[in-house]
């Protein structure tokens, strides 16, 4: 897929009135935005790789549980769940759920949530309002076609396996609580170009942040 032809199928709405720049935090050079690009577009995702990142987000947790309600977080996600089309009725996986940003304003509104994230302390600090599963989002325990929405906040993309847990009309719920200064992040054409063949988005800005529901065309 080119350039031109990601562009064609990315939808942008008005900005949520709430959007304002990001504050600058993680520059274009961040190891782990580094790490997130390699990943989406082919570099294999290791065990090294996989015990490096579940020890430094073991250390983070407790900060980020403190932080976690942050309405300036939490506009983009509440945004995507508003505007994005999203299947409120289905099942739903989070992958890198973290301390539970997503999960808290996720949960209530959809038929049924399992949060995942490879670090078990990010996962013991976050809210129970939904099952919890350590797990490593490059190789899932969710059977083929599992779930209608996957829901990614700040997390690295493994386009193959979104692509073989997400049943065919599902949708991918991408979002950067900081735009393009999240230390995870990949921009909006990027992750459509990078995901198994052809996929169409809506994107906006809410908070500091950005999110995009994509779906695979027909």
């Amino acid at each position: 897929m080119t350039a031109d032809d990601t562009a064609s199928d990315l939808t942008r709405l008005p900005d949520n009135p709430t959007a304002r720049p990001p504050e600058p935090f993680a520059g274009p050079d961040h190891p782990m935005r580094t790490l997130t690009r390699a990943v989406a577009f082919g570099e294999p995702w290791t065990s090294a790789h996989a015990a490096r990142v579940a020890d430094l987000f073991d250390g983070l947790a407790p900060e980020w549980a403190a932080r976690a309600s942050d309405p300036d977080r939490t506009a983009p996600i509440a945004d995507a769940l508003e505007r994005g089309d999203c299947p409120l009725d289905g099942s739903w996986l989070e992958i890198g759920s973290g301390t539970g940003i997503g999960t808290a304003v996720v949960a209530p509104l959809v038929r049924s949530l399992v949060a995942t994230d490879l670090s078990a302390e990010m996962l013991r600090q976050a809210p129970g309002v939904a099952p919890r599963l350590r797990a490593d989002g490059s190789m899932l325990p969710v059977r083929d076609d599992g779930v209608d929405a996957v829901l990614l906040v700040n997390m690295m993309l493994f386009p193959a396996e979104i692509d073989r847990v997400l049943r065919r009309a599902g949708a991918l719920v991408w979002v950067n609580t900081r735009g393009d200064q999240t230390p995870i992040h990949l921009p909006q054409h990027d992750v459509l170009a990078a995901l198994p063949g052809r996929w169409r988005a809506t994107t906006a800005s809410a908070g500091q942040g950005f999110w995009m529901v994509a779906r695979r065309a027909r």
